[in-house]
């Protein structure tokens, strides 16, 4: 048992860079289903940040490339054309992982009786097909995503809630952890009032976690994990 943390009800986590490293998956499905609708050549990379949700992910691309806002029919479209690429590509992704101690952490966690969610800035079905190859999905109860809000404090909010459905009662900050590898993961934590827990195997130091109020910072999922 950690001197520092009880041993928590829920533990939330993030996909990309957390439990899995696609080969760059994702932003190659971007890419084809921008080339296939519009005929132009999109980097998301280029347009959007580490953490920040598909559906923010597609608009702030879509007016980079396009030069105006898209309507509610072509992010469909977008969104439909990107999970049917990803849907194939996660398959042969020559660089897609499981990354150190995930699989390992998450079976501990379910033998402690600890309820284990996601919650992800991906869409529902994009989030669920990351997770497939490495067999992680069977880990998870419930979860939120980019699909059931962009805004990532209230996607999280909302895995709280689904949390607390499932216990029959409020949960305080120290009975969920979040798990993610980005500073919007830390932040977005907190806002929706659960502890943060900063794993270092994205593209953020222990340092960038730590600026932004990490409870705690792993270097890899392999570490002693809080609260078991």
């Amino acid at each position: 048992m950690d001197g520092e943390f009880k041993k928590p009800a829920a533990v939330l986590f993030d996909i990309d860079e957390t439990l899995v490293h696609t080969g760059g998956s994702g932003a190659r499905s971007w890419a084809w289903a921008f080339e296939q609708l519009h005929g132009v050549p999109a980097d998301i990379g280029e347009h959007s940040s580490a953490g920040e949700t598909d559906p923010q992910v597609g608009r702030a691309t879509f007016r980079a490339v396009i030069g105006r806002e898209p309507g509610n029919e072509e992010m469909g479209r977008l969104y439909a054309k990107y999970l049917w690429h990803l849907s194939e590509d996660i398959w042969t992704s020559p660089g897609y992982r499981v990354l150190d101690g995930a699989d390992d952490v998450l079976q501990r966690l379910t033998d402690a009786s600890i309820i284990l969610g996601v919650v992800s800035g991906a869409m529902e079905g994009a989030a669920r097909m990351k997770m497939e190859p490495g067999k992680l999905g069977r880990y998870f109860i419930f979860g939120a995503y980019g699909s059931d809000s962009p805004d990532r404090t209230e996607a999280v909010r909302l895995a709280i809630e689904k949390a607390e459905r499932m216990h029959g009662q409020d949960l305080e900050r120290e009975d969920v952890f979040v798990v993610g590898d980005t500073p919007h993961d830390i932040e977005s934590a907190h806002a929706a009032g659960a502890t943060a827990i900063g794993v270092t195997t994205g593209h953020y130091s222990k340092e960038d976690l730590e600026a932004v109020g990490a409870d705690q910072v792993m270097d890899s999922l392999t570490e002693s994990f809080p609260g078991l």
